[in-house]
């Protein structure tokens, strides 16, 4: 728990929160591609600044992200997101974060330390501006390593909006 709680204060140092779009809370269950890997439950916790970029029903950002699972394998990354507006309060979203990743098992090795998280959901806007989606995820060393098996994840995501 120490560890979540550092790893969001690290997300968020520096930035205006005040000018923040949303922190983002998931659940899910990662499925890991490697048959030695161990499937397990997720938690992920997305940090997405103000948009740098609008225009008509698109918008794109800045944005963090932390993974950790049931058996402490972890993920910290930094990089894009975009959300497209599809109207009457749905919207589809989609992140590319790079960054770091450490397993605490070495059945769950996904071939080293750099992984790239990339993200694809659907949610609906509530009135108050708070989001819920569903996402699927995966995260791979894009095959900057020999040994690739990389990691898909399902999610369910509540947007805390500032």
């Amino acid at each position: 728990m120490i560890r979540i709680l550092l790893a969001a204060l690290l997300l968020t140092a520096g930035a205006n929160v005040a000018q923040a779009q949303s922190l983002i809370v998931g659940a899910g269950y990662a499925d890991f591609s490697n048959n030695r890997g161990k499937d397990q439950a997720l938690f992920a916790l997305d940090y997405h600044h103000s948009p740098f970029h609008e225009a008509m029903r698109f918008s794109a950002g800045w944005g963090g992200t932390l993974s950790i699972d049931t058996s402490g394998d972890t993920h910290i990354g930094a990089g894009l997101y975009g959300v497209y507006r599809l109207g009457q309060g749905w919207f589809l979203e989609g992140s590319v974060m790079p960054g770091a990743y450490f397993e605490s098992e070495s059945r769950n090795d996904l071939g080293g330390n750099f992984q790239i998280r990339s993200l694809f959901g659907v949610g609906y806007a509530f009135d108050n501006g708070n989001k819920l989606s569903l996402s699927v995820s995966h995260k791979s060393n894009a095959s900057t390593e020999d040994f690739n098996p990389g990691v898909n994840e399902a999610m369910i995501r509540y947007h805390f909006s500032f």
